[in-house]
C-alpha cells in the first residue's frame, strides 16, 4: 500500500517527496475524466517494475489523498528527500 498526495497539472511526473505522512506525486494529467488517476497508476507501475495491472486505485478517487496497492512490487524506486530503504 502506497498513501499518496497527488498533484495533478504538473509540469512532469515525479515523486517529490514527503507532504505530511504522505509520499508526493506530480503527474503531469489535468483531473479530468480520472485522467490523472489513469497516468498516477501508469507511473506507479513503472517506478515499482510491475504491470499496470498489478497496481490499483484502493481510495481516493475524487481526491488529492490516495491509496494505491502495489501486487508484488519488483523494485524500489529512488525518492526524492528520503533516505534508501535498507
Amino acid at each position: 500500500m502506497l498513501d499518496c498526495h497527488l498533484q495533478p497539472k504538473a509540469s512532469k511526473d515525479e515523486f517529490a517527496g514527503l507532504h505530511g505522512e504522505r509520499l508526493k506525486i506530480r503527474i503531469s494529467a489535468p483531473p479530468i475524466d480520472g485522467r490523472a488517476n489513469a497516468q498516477l497508476l501508469a507511473f506507479i507501475a513503472k517506478a515499482f517494475g510491475v504491470a499496470k495491472s498489478q497496481v490499483s486505485l484502493d481510495s481516493g478517487d475524487s481526491s488529492r489523498q490516495k491509496r494505491v496497492r502495489i501486487q508484488a512490487p519488483r523494485q524500489l524506486p529512488e525518492l526524492p528527500g528520503l533516505a534508501p530503504a535498507s
